[in-house]
């Protein structure tokens, strides 16, 4: 019998360790067909999801209402499931290289529990290779077992987009691998269960972990175009914005905005195969340049901010600042890598006074991992200038009138990264990228 029709006949149990932004939905998704043990070594974490909360806050309490799911923070449990699903973070550390700890800290658990005839699908971004050359000796060594004689092994990439209630694991074709046809097709058909925009069915591992590291990879190189050419209209005198509307009427013209690019995916993912790359002796120059401009874009917003302030007399010394907006993007509670920061240390190295606000990010996880407390309420009159820094629904309907009620004179500035303004403000000195 397959390892799909086990699971299918509940003779077999799947396991998704790591209970993030990746493993929760998937997780939850499955156990509507399947039983699943849901691991984190979170045991915090792992109560919050037994009484129906997200730690993350995407997922409301009716998500996890019909699910045959054990949550579990206890390794011994993973002993009970045949198919094991691995969505842990993929970071990098702080020289830009991949930091896999946490891939092979779970790949260790995992093969604690390994038997003859598991499977273990792996959904953590990494560079081509990284799954058969580092997480199968892992596992092999820690079980005792032989890679594809005694377990297969797949790779199956996560395209979850944290905030996102149309584009969801349900409707968006997930990539499957296996390291053999038959577990191909066992992956396949077992992701089936839950994917209804269906599968597509790599050649290769290999071929699986390229194709998602590219689309991230993609998407940073074109943004970094678009926020070069921000720096460079900028200096002529004309609005990014409106050059992008006037190119866009072009059919085949790649529609991309100028911001800050950070997150878990599109600012880590290029490193990793760039680190590749660089393995196999090749300096990969597009994607380290655009890498180097989008990095950049934090300090260069703090430095175009600092000098419109100049231009209205206005002395750095004695300045406050309101940053509104702190996490990677619009209406998600996600600090991680969040570019915004840059912006406020800029801005700090000249001894500038910020206050920041965000209606999504936790307090509590802003001061671990920035060091800086949240302000609960911008002070109205207070401030020489507003960066408008990630486009949150509460901010989206804010007029003029509500900007200048926080400024402290009429020279205040106002700068919009993301356009949201552009053509609605008259009075208040405006800048975007």
């Amino acid at each position: 019998m397959s390892m799909y029709q086990k699971l299918i006949d509940k003779e077999a149990t799947m396991s998704v360790v790591g209970l993030g932004y990746v493993g929760l939905p998937i997780a939850l998704a499955f156990a509507k067909h399947i039983r699943v043990i849901g691991f984190d070594i979170n045991a915090e974490r792992v109560e919050m999801m037994r009484n129906q909360i997200d730690p993350s806050e995407e997922l409301e309490a009716k998500d996890f209402e019909g699910c045959d799911i054990t949550f579990s923070a206890d390794p011994e449990d993973l002993k009970r499931a045949q198919f094991h699903i691995v969505a842990v973070p993929t970071p990098i550390n702080p020289s830009n290289h991949p930091d896999l700890k946490p891939l092979l800290g779970a790949t260790r658990t995992v093969a604690g529990a390994l038997k003859p005839g598991d499977y273990v699908v792996y959904e953590s971004t990494v560079y081509p290779g990284c799954t058969e050359d580092d997480c199968v000796p892992v596992l092999e060594e820690v079980s005792g077992l032989s890679f594809n004689k005694d377990f297969k092994v797949g790779y199956s990439p996560e395209r979850i987009n944290p905030g996102d209630k149309v584009n969801t694991v349900e409707t968006i074709v997930k990539v499957v691998s296996g390291s053999d046809e038959s577990s191909s097709e066992d992956i396949a058909k077992t992701y089936e269960l839950v994917v209804k925009a269906g599968t597509h069915r790599a050649s290769s591992i290999k071929v699986a972990e390229a194709s998602k590291i590219i689309e991230n990879t993609q998407r940073d190189v074109n943004i970094a175009l678009i926020n070069e050419l921000s720096i460079i209209f900028d200096r002529i005198g004309i609005n990014t914005y409106e050059v992008l509307e006037a190119a866009g009427t072009k059919w085949n013209f790649l529609k991309f905005s100028p911001g800050l690019v950070g997150g878990h995916c599109i600012g880590i993912d290029p490193y990793y195969l760039t680190w590749k790359s660089n393995k196999l002796g090749y300096n990969a120059r597009v994607i380290n340049s655009g890498r180097h401009v989008n990095d950049a874009m934090g300090a260069h917003v703090g430095k175009q901010v600092v000098k419109k302030m100049l231009e209205q007399d206005k002395n750095p010394l004695e300045s406050r600042i309101l940053v509104m907006g702190l996490t990677f993007k619009e209406d998600v509670a996600d600090i991680r890598n969040t570019k915004v920061v840059d912006v406020i240390r800029e801005l700090q190295s000249y001894s500038i006074a910020v206050d920041v606000i965000d209606p999504f990010a936790n307090p509590s996880e802003v001061g671990h991992e920035y060091g800086f407390d949240l302000t609960e309420k911008p002070a109205e009159g207070a401030y020489d200038a507003v960066i408008l820094a990630v486009s949150h629904e509460p901010y989206r309907g804010m007029t003029e009138t509500d900007f200048e009620a926080l400024m402290k004179d009429d020279k205040g500035i106002l700068a919009d990264l993301k356009g949201l303004l552009r053509g609605q403000i008259k009075r208040l000195n405006y800048w975007s990228l």
